[in-house]
C-alpha cells in the first residue's frame, strides 16, 4: 500500500506562483508514474503532468512552459511547481501513484486563482 497526502494548495492572485507537494510512504519503490491531476469544480478530472520512470515527462498543453513536475529520488516526494497562475488553474489538485497492480490518489489540495 502507499500513503499519498498533498500540500502547498491556497489563494493566490493571476500571475502568482505555488508550489504543491506530495508526500509518499509505504511501497513507494513500487510507483512506476507520479502524475498531478486536477478537477475544476463541476469539471472532470484532468491529467496536469506526469513523471515516468526513466524520467520521462509528459504535460498537458495548457500548462506547458508554466508548471513543473519534479520528484525525490527515493520516490518519497513529488513536486508541482505552478508559476503564471491564471483563473482557469483553480481546481483541486490531486497527486496519484501509478504502481504495479494498483493506482493511488490522494486527498486533494485546493488551489484557487483569484484577484
Amino acid at each position: 500500500q502507499v500513503q499519498l497526502v498533498e500540500s502547498g494548495g491556497g489563494w493566490v492572485q493571476p500571475g502568482g506562483s505555488l508550489r504543491l507537494s506530495c508526500a509518499a510512504s509505504g511501497s513507494t519503490r513500487s510507483i512506476m508514474t507520479w502524475a498531478w491531476y486536477r478537477q475544476p469544480q463541476g469539471k472532470q478530472r484532468e491529467l496536469v503532468a506526469a513523471i515516468h520512470s526513466g524520467a520521462v515527462i509528459n504535460y498537458a498543453d495548457s500548462v506547458k512552459d508554466r508548471f513543473t513536475i519534479s520528484r525525490e529520488n527515493d520516490n518519497n516526494a513529488v513536486y508541482l511547481q505552478m508559476t503564471s497562475l491564471q483563473p482557469e488553474d483553480t481546481a483541486v489538485y490531486y497527486c496519484k501513484g501509478v504502481g504495479r497492480r494498483k493506482d493511488y490518489w490522494g486527498q486533494g489540495t485546493q488551489v484557487t486563482v483569484s484577484s
